[in-house]
């Protein structure tokens, strides 16, 4: 009996020792023994789901869509549409910018828009970051080498016709039988490639449409391309005078093949705003124009009509070596705009080929465009014995943005794709172009020099080229 007490003395000490230690473990200092308040008993739906955090307004970083970076590979001098990334599906304010480039020689458009346009002229990794309320993400451009290494030059003549001229049907020459195509496919032999020959436009609107076989790059400050024409200064004329001599202005249209169909369209031309597209005020000769009566006024919505010549027989003794009696027919091409003016364009005795373009079969020929002011002035009277008559036109240079108005040499022959304008005259922000049209801008006879007559010659790309000319803006 008393072992039977022992033992159950010992297992009761045991239980004692055993709460003891386990309250000693609940005290220490790793683990808190905290007292919760009594719960009243509630009836719960679903008692597998967790309890909903509060919504604090904010969103949880594990709900923003994943931002990874967005690879692109194309070719260097073509155009690379660039989508917004997915993440940006709800986002309608998207912003895109360059970080880093292995070159100066690229262009990125439409920075604010939700499909940016991209095209570079060097190859390497180009470094995009794309931004959209509080969303930035990285876009990679891998530019590579083309298959075909692009040519700088003219590649393809899409159009040509002439205005009435005195180089018409020579420059290039007309043969019995030729028809539009045949002589698009002359300007075309002429013009492609680094060794063009020069071809007319003839009188007001007369033009010609081009392509390169790539995209010229528009880059930021820079001047992008350059027609050669057959402008040139003169070593005397007025004491002091701005530069002038032999400038027939070219206006300038270009366009970049929007819908990939390699040809110009008519919705995708934009005007290449030169120096006096919308006033001559503050060319450094305009005051010269004005004193000696010219028509400074620029007109954007010109129209003129040429009609066929009623006859190419001289009725005028003239004489080649006296300015005052150059003209074989006077009253030659006759000609109205849509502005109450008429006149006759003059045949003179040097060229005496028909200055109709004679493959057209139409009595009359129409145009469209800007008419520039009338920049040929006869400074005969400030040089003494240049000639019995007094005679002596120099052409003034408009300060930049045409074609044929100044040396090819000359830094103001460039032009700045960033000089593009909508019909609106609003600026507009190119990648790039790919085509090109020119037609003469101004409507002027200049004595026995004949009418002002844009040629054309070489197109040239220049940062293919490598050749490098800042921009100017006024």
């Amino acid at each position: 009996m008393r072992r039977k007490d022992i033992a159950i003395g010992s297992r009761q000490n045991m239980l004692i020792v055993l709460l003891l230690i386990a309250v000693l473990i609940g005290c220490s200092d790793e683990e808190p023994i905290v007292t919760s308040p009594e719960v009243p008993d509630t009836e719960i739906e679903n008692p597998d789901k967790e309890a909903e955090d509060p919504d604090t307004g904010t969103e949880d970083p594990a709900d923003s869509p994943s931002v990874e970076d967005i690879n692109y590979e194309t070719k260097t001098f073509t155009l690379l549409t660039l989508e917004k990334p997915s993440y940006f599906a709800s986002i309608d304010d998207v912003k895109w910018n360059v970080i880093s480039s292995p070159s100066e020689l690229f262009r990125i458009s439409h920075l604010d828009a939700q499909t940016a346009m991209f095209v570079a002229a060097n190859e390497g990794e180009y470094t995009l970051k794309v931004t959209g309320g509080d969303i930035e993400g990285k876009v990679i451009v891998s530019v590579a080498k083309p298959n075909k290494q692009p040519s700088p030059y003219i590649s393809k003549v899409f159009d040509y016709m002439p205005a009435p001229g005195q180089f018409v049907n020579k420059l290039p020459e007309y043969e019995e039988g030729d028809t539009h195509s045949d002589m698009v496919r002359k300007a075309n032999e002429w013009l492609v490639g680094k060794d063009a020959w020069t071809i007319t436009l003839g009188g007001w609107g007369g033009y010609v449409v081009f392509g390169f076989d790539h995209t010229i790059v528009n880059v930021q400050g820079r001047r992008d391309f350059r027609i050669n024409g057959n402008a040139f200064g003169s070593a005397i004329g007025r004491p002091g005078a701005p530069f002038g001599g032999s400038c027939e202005p070219g206006v300038i249209m270009v366009a970049y093949d929007k819908n990939k169909n390699a040809k110009p369209d008519d919705d995708e031309w934009y005007e290449i705003k030169g120096s006096a597209n919308f006033s001559a005020e503050s060319e450094p000769w305009y005051d010269i124009a004005l004193e000696k009566g010219k028509d400074t006024q620029v007109i954007r919505d010109y129209e003129m009509i040429y009609h066929r010549p009623s006859s190419e027989e001289q009725n005028i003794e003239a004489q080649p070596d006296n300015p005052n009696s150059f003209a074989s027919i006077q009253n030659y091409i006759y000609w109205e705009d849509n502005k109450n003016n008429s006149g006759y364009k003059v045949k003179n005795v040097y060229y005496n080929q028909s200055y109709y373009p004679a493959w057209v079969e139409d009595d009359k020929l129409t145009f469209n465009g800007i008419r520039l002011p009338e920049n040929g002035i006869n400074e005969g009277d400030h040089i003494p014995g240049m000639n019995d008559a007094n005679v002596y036109f120099v052409l003034y240079g408009f300060r930049y943005g045409y074609a044929d108005n100044y040396p090819n040499i000359h830094d103001n022959s460039a032009i700045d794709i960033d000089w593009a304008i909508d019909k609106e005259g609003n600026r507009v922000d190119l990648p790039g172009i790919d085509f090109v049209k020119i037609y003469n801008g101004v409507n002027q006879e200049n004595g026995w020099l004949g009418e002002s007559s844009t040629e054309v010659e070489r197109g040239e790309d220049l940062h293919l080229l490598g050749k490098s000319i800042d921009t100017v803006f006024d």
